[in-house]
This record gives C-alpha cells, sequence and structure tokens, in this order.
C-alpha cells in the first residue's frame, strides 16, 4: 500500500467501485505537462491516505473508454468516487491541500 494504483478498464470496477474506501483518480497522460505536475502530489496523497482513502490514476490513451465514461474532457481531471459513485470532480493543476481537503470531506 501506499502509492497510486494504475487502474484501466480491466480493473477499475473491482479496484475503484467496488472499494469500501473512498477513491481519488487522477485521469493522466504522458504528454499532458501539468499532469506530471499532479502526480508527484497525487502518489504523496496515496501515501498519506493509506488505510483511510484509496488513489487511483488512470492513462486515458490507455483507457479512453473509461476518460469517455466520466466526461473528461481535459486533464488532468480527478474524481472522487464514494460507494461506486463519482461525487466531486476538479480540472486541471490544483494545489495539493486542495485535493487532501476534497478527498478528506469523503472520509
Amino acid at each position: 500500500m501506499g502509492h497510486a494504483i494504475a487502474v484501466n478498464a480491466a480493473n477499475f470496477e473491482s479496484e475503484v467501485l467496488k472499494s469500501p474506501l473512498p477513491v481519488l483518480v487522477d485521469f493522466w497522460a504522458e504528454w499532458c505537462g501539468p499532469c506530471r505536475m499532479v502526480l508527484p502530489m497525487v502518489e504523496e496523497i496515496a501515501v498519506e491516505m493509506a488505510g483511510k482513502a484509496k488513489v487511483c490514476k488512470v492513462n486515458i490513451d490507455e483507457a479512453q473508454d473509461l476518460a469517455a465514461d466520466f466526461n473528461v474532457m481535459s486533464i488532468p481531471t480527478l474524481i472522487i468516487f464514494k460507494n461506486g459513485k463519482p461525487v466531486d470532480q476538479m480540472v486541471g493543476a490544483l494545489p495539493k491541500t486542495k485535493l487532501l481537503e476534497k478527498l478528506k470531506a469523503q472520509l
């Protein structure tokens, strides 16, 4: 435990939708500059929230269907899921404190 889990169409349901914990999902791509800025924060949140919340990342180039399912139009898009449903969505590179605050609000 303690780092962001790479998810795709094969494991999205088991890792995100069926998770008993709230899940922060980072929709990103290799070529996206702001995504690369957000990634270290996402990893830190995964460590800090281990056992309380789960953090996953979806490479939209490898999982275009998932991005389409959740209407991800621009990246990075971060969606918080609780009980299998999206409850919060943020677009763009946000400060870590804001991400943590929104995730903790779902605990």
